[in-house]
């Protein structure tokens, strides 16, 4: 049997239901848009109530219109065609600068879709974007109408209109294929495409959901035709990009070369506030915020409004402390490290214009809902999962385009600062002019050894004027994707993984791998007794959300099994293996060792040892790790066994 399984991989060749919402009474004064599409939501007949002419896509478009006219809502050229495209029914690229009104033509599409009583989904990267559009668009059709599902929140998701991370759209994909009740689907930031990690969640949409619609939008795509190819053979449409380089805020771009404590103060001067100030590690945006505590950007009068906004609000977390005297300075910090109420708290100020400066990781160039006047570039350079490289064009200008808020800003204002150690020689080297004595002496510093790729004002101004790099396909299988694919109804599951690989967008070469790759997984996956064949389902024995999201699932499995059910500490070993197989919580980890250092050097001083060995001794010193030796052995194990 696992023969015929091996050939049909190695080859070449559940519904949510729509909520009806008909017989409820339209609250035109709070949801407009509600209003509009159920007073045009045609009977069993076609027909509109009360009207006589059968509903059109024309109807519904000139009915959308005539409600942004009553907002006094200027369409730009790009957003007036591409909602055209929209209602003629086409999947639509939309590829505009930021700030150029995306979002509105997505609205469009979810108006359609509510009129046709059709399911539409907007997927994006960030938890916290979803959690925002989920609140915009409630405010336009009614909380009834929206849905929201990012994996940490669950609100609504029978609703007809769904808002979600792109995983979650993925496993639907995996889960139903083309059974899933997905009429429309809208994917933001689809530049996300190639991101290393995530990339294969945006591609699998555009292999399984033939029955669906499509919006992509971006500020940075790149060429777009292979794309356009792909959706029309997917779902049978017509496929146009709408295309404009047109900003509605124009952008200043700067470099550097003064300390970053002048480059701010400077801007602070001139009213280029609130800073967005770019680290690409969480650690590197507390290291930044920390840095500027010692420089008074606010006045008394705003550090008092700060504190009034502040009152009732609890700090009560381990990080509070710190968290609450950099925000009572005007200083916010917001990244994924964070817990999300101070994520709110940092993005409420800010809309205030109650911060000065926001300290971030590339993450919030993907649009949350923090304003931003000046985008400040720490570097240039950061480590991509595999080594540290300069940042790609499309990186750079996504962050870029940040700057500059539509409706409060006339100019947006991008600066990069150049490399600390350039600053500081460009310095001296000021300092000494006019002393030969000073220059001779001068002793140049040094460029970091590690994790640093040097940029200059060429690399500046290439990355400002270039093209934004073609996507690249990131597909991957994974015991997760093998395991929801064979819930496919029917038993249908068998055959969908052979025809995923085949339309991924892949060279011949790597589809040949990903099959061999999916029979090696299915093989582990049966030998575990997680599937069953005869029929070929998921074992029915497990629970119903069972799933294997990481890497090393398969692992813990194996090494549970060597655990003692009746040792004294068995749950807490089994905690130790679930954490084992997880990414490293990097603030916890770099706290505990703080503290296991500060003990070390209280108890190495008492005993009178020499500091110099005291520095070596702690460099030596490392987090905690539980049950070491049995993680590393049963680990090696697994290791060679599936070597073999």
């Amino acid at each position: 049997m696992l023969g015929g399984i091996q050939k049909v991989f190695m080859s070449e060749t559940h519904s949510v239901p729509f909520m009806d919402q008909s017989n409820k009474e339209p609250k035109s004064t709070v949801w407009p848009l509600l209003a509009r599409a159920l007073a045009l939501r045609p009977d069993a007949n076609g027909k509109v109530p009360g009207n006589s002419p059968e509903v059109s896509d024309g109807l519904v478009m000139d009915s959308f219109l005539e409600y942004l006219r009553g907002k006094k809502v200027e369409l730009y050229p790009a957003q007036e065609e591409a909602i055209l495209e929209v209602y003629s029914g086409k999947n639509v690229i939309l590829n505009t600068p930021t700030g150029s009104g995306k979002s509105l033509v997505a609205t469009s599409l979810h108006f359609l879709s509510l009129v046709q009583g059709r399911r539409s989904i907007y997927t994006c990267p960030i938890k916290a974007l979803v959690n925002e559009k989920f609140l915009a668009l409630c405010r336009e059709f009614g909380p009834d109408q929206v849905g929201m599902v990012t994996g940490d929140a669950t609100v609504n998701p029978t609703a007809p209109i769904l808002c979600c991370t792109a995983e979650i759209l993925a496993n639907d994909g995996l889960r139903l294929g083309s059974h899933a009740d997905i009429g429309d689907v809208i994917m933001d930031e689809f530049h996300y495409y190639s991101d290393r990690d995530r990339g294969v969640a945006w591609q699998i949409p555009l292999l399984t959901l033939s029955q669906a619609r499509f919006l992509l939008m971006s500020a940075t795509l790149g060429d777009t035709q292979f794309f356009e190819k792909t959706l029309t053979e997917l779902n049978g449409k017509e496929t146009v990009t709408v295309r404009s380089t047109h900003r509605p805020v124009p952008l200043d771009f700067q470099y550097s070369e003064i300390p970053i404590h002048e480059a701010v103060s400077k801007l602070v001067a001139a009213g280029r506030t609130p800073i967005y100030v770019v680290s690409f590690t969480q650690r590197g945006c507390a290291e930044e915020a920390q840095n500027f505590l010692s420089v008074d950007l606010s006045t008394k009068e705003e550090k008092k409004k700060i504190a009034e906004f502040l009152t009732g609000f609890k700090f009560s977390s381990p990080y509070g402390k710190e968290f609450q005297k950099l925000i009572r300075h005007g200083l916010g910090i917001h990244h994924a490290g964070l817990l999300p109420k101070y994520r709110v708290l940092v993005e409420s100020l800010a809309q205030k214009g109650l911060l000065k400066m926001v300290f971030g990781t590339d993450t919030l160039g993907v649009g949350v809902n923090v304003p931003i006047r000046t985008v400040l570039f720490t570097k240039l350079c950061k480590f991509d999962g595999e080594k540290t490289a300069i940042l790609s064009v499309r990186d750079f200008q996504q962050i870029s385009g940040r700057a500059g808020r539509k409706g409060f800003d006339t100019l947006g204002t991008v600066v990069v600062q150049a490399p600390e150690h350039v600053v500081e020689n460009i310095r001296q080297e000021q300092k000494a002019v006019g002393d030969p004595k000073k220059l001779k002496k001068l002793v140049k510093r040094k460029p970091p050894e590690k994790g640093y790729v040097h940029w200059t004002k060429d690399t500046f101004e290439k990355l400002v004027n270039g093209q934004p790099e073609a996507l690249v396909s990131r597909f991957k299988i994974s015991h997760a994707t093998l395991l929801q694919v064979l819930e496919r109804p029917n038993g249908e599951g068998c055959n969908a993984m052979r025809d995923l690989v085949k339309k991924s967008h892949e060279s011949a070469n790597q589809k040949k791998q990903h099959r061999k790759k999916a029979f090696q997984l299915f093989r582990s996956l049966y030998e575990r007794k997680l599937v069953e064949l005869n029929p070929l389902r998921v074992n029915i024995d497990l629970q119903e959300d069972f799933s294997i999201n990481h890497a090393l699932a398969l692992y813990m499995i194996d090494a549970v099994k060597v655990l003692d059910p009746a040792h004294p500490d068995y749950s807490l070993d089994v905690l130790t293996l679930a954490e084992s197989i997880l990414e490293d919580p990097e603030a916890i980890l770099r706290k505990q060792l703080d503290r296991i250092k500060s003990e070390k050097m209280a108890e190495m001083k008492a005993d009178g040892v020499e500091y110099d060995e005291r520095i070596e001794q702690l460099e030596k010193l490392e987090y905690p790790k539980p049950n070491r030796e049995f993680i590393y052995t049963t680990f090696i194990v697994f290791w060679m066994n599936g070597k073999n």
